[in-house]
């Protein structure tokens, strides 16, 4: 039997279950996408009951496999989204999503209290995102949904809800209760003021850090207490690198990560979708995001239909300098300092004639010198005082090479790196808790590949 490590990485669209061994080599892998369903005001969201049925019978599964010897178990969920309990344990509500909209007249009356708005966001350091802070959740259900509200005794976010299913042991966590969840005081590492002047009682757990397991186990197995994905898939690079770096995590959002920037944000960083969140060892980290995966996919579509190609054609367009060049020359670029990072929020792209390229390869190779322009701004936003000279690339994005010679070429002082480390979150999760189930301190490969500006 081999000791390994269980692990369910819960995305919004997909839903894993992997098992590693103490080389973090994964040895099983499954992947299931659930309908969603209609919350209580019919608005779609996941469905709670399937998911925690899946994570359970899945977990009895493989641990009926003879093969396992589980030690450990851990959960990397999308963050952002709050199970709320009541006195029995169970979910009194649905698994809100967190795209609803916060209505108007309740931000305005919040802000009245707790406000202005950017006094109260540089605390909490955090844009204002309506309900993807999640706290305004728990202030809509008090105004608006009081019966709810009343039979609440826990509200826990998502992986601490996957980690109590397990446990019985209701958590709060660092990387979940500090990211984007308008919740946190970052001057005071406290919960913020109207956390209490609100009573919200259903936050009253004081947080740990996600390299904690639960006092309870099954049978031996030892239960992390959960950690949010954004922050799990930065721990392999914060526990391998042993110099400061950038990772810029890529997908449908893009996200810029300073593990070693930990300067308040500014409320013109605020506007720049800059935020802070809390990393698996309790400390501040600045990041900046672009919504560039999501612009990627809608470019490729509007390029594809123009010059009537299939729709993953762009995969095997291959990179050509002498055309960046032409490109340069012919087209004017985007100027991608940290100053106008306000003018560049749109990909600069939507605003170009497709009749002025003369091929999809043309025009694609100037998207992406537009997406990169963008890409560059975001980056200085984080890049501190300290400055780091290495820069880590994962996700999509590391697997394009225009992008990534681009970006090699911007920042030609630093190392850049694209990482084919699979699973980065997933990955995390398993190392936060590694000295409660791994005794050889081990540490995974990450794959890189250096990018030269050539």
């Amino acid at each position: 039997m081999q000791e390994v490590c269980v692990v369910f990485d819960i995305g919004k669209t997909n839903k894993k279950i992997l098992v590693f061994d103490k080389n973090y080599k994964i040895l099983l892998e499954n992947q299931k996408v659930f309908e969603e369903i209609l919350d209580d005001d019919g608005f779609v969201c996941d469905d709670l009951m399937k998911l925690s049925n899946w994570l359970l019978t899945n977990f009895q599964e493989i641990k009926a496999n003879s093969n396992f010897d589980i030690k450990a178990v851990n959960f990397s969920t999308y963050g952002a989204s709050f199970v709320h309990l009541g006195a029995s344990g169970n979910p009194v509500a649905p698994l809100y999503n967190y795209l609803k909209v916060f209505p108007k007249v309740l931000k305005e009356e919040f802000l009245s209290l707790y406000g202005p708005a950017d006094e109260f966001f540089a605390t909490t350091s955090s844009p204002d995102l309506g309900m993807i802070n999640s706290g305004f959740q728990l202030y809509w259900l008090k105004k608006q949904k009081i019966e709810i509200y009343k039979n609440i005794r826990y509200s826990l976010h998502l992986p601490q809800y996957c980690s109590f299913l397990f446990s019985k042991e209701p958590k709060s966590e660092f990387t979940s209760i500090g990211c984007h969840t308008a919740i946190w005081d970052f001057s005071k590492s406290d919960y913020h003021s109207w956390v209490h002047q609100e009573k919200l009682k259903s936050l009253s757990l004081e947080p740990v850090k996600s390299s904690d397991v639960c006092t309870n186990t099954i049978n031996g197995t030892k239960i992390g207490v959960g950690i949010h994905d954004s922050s799990s898939a930065l721990v392999p690079y914060l526990k391998s690198v042993n110099e400061q770096f950038i990772l810029l995590s890529t997908g449908t959002w893009c996200i810029a990560i300073n593990p070693f920037n930990a300067s308040p944000v500014s409320q013109n960083e605020l506007k720049l979708d800059c935020l802070n969140f809390i990393s698996f060892e309790g400390k501040p980290v600045k990041a900046s995001r672009l919504f560039s995966g999501n612009e990627h996919e809608r470019q490729v579509k509007h390029l594809s239909g123009h010059f009537n190609v299939e729709l993953d054609y762009h995969k095997g367009v291959k990179f050509d300098r002498d055309l960046i060049w032409t490109l340069r020359k012919i087209h004017k670029q985007a100027t991608p300092d940290t100053a106008d990072l306000g003018t560049l929020k749109d990909c600069p792209f939507v605003e170009r004639n497709l009749n002025s390229f003369k091929s999809f390869e043309e025009a694609y190779h100037q998207f992406i010198l537009d997406l990169v322009a963008q890409q560059i701004a975001s980056i200085k936003l984080i890049l501190g005082a300290s400055s780091p000279r290495k820069i880590f690339v994962d996700g999509g994005f590391a697997r394009n090479v225009i992008f990534m010679e681009l970006l090699a070429e911007a920042f030609f002082d630093k190392e850049v790196y694209a990482s084919e480390m699979a699973q980065a979150s997933a990955l995390g999760a398993a190392l936060v808790i590694s000295e409660h189930w791994n005794d050889t301190q081990t540490l995974p490969d990450l794959r890189l590949k250096r990018y030269y500006n050539s």
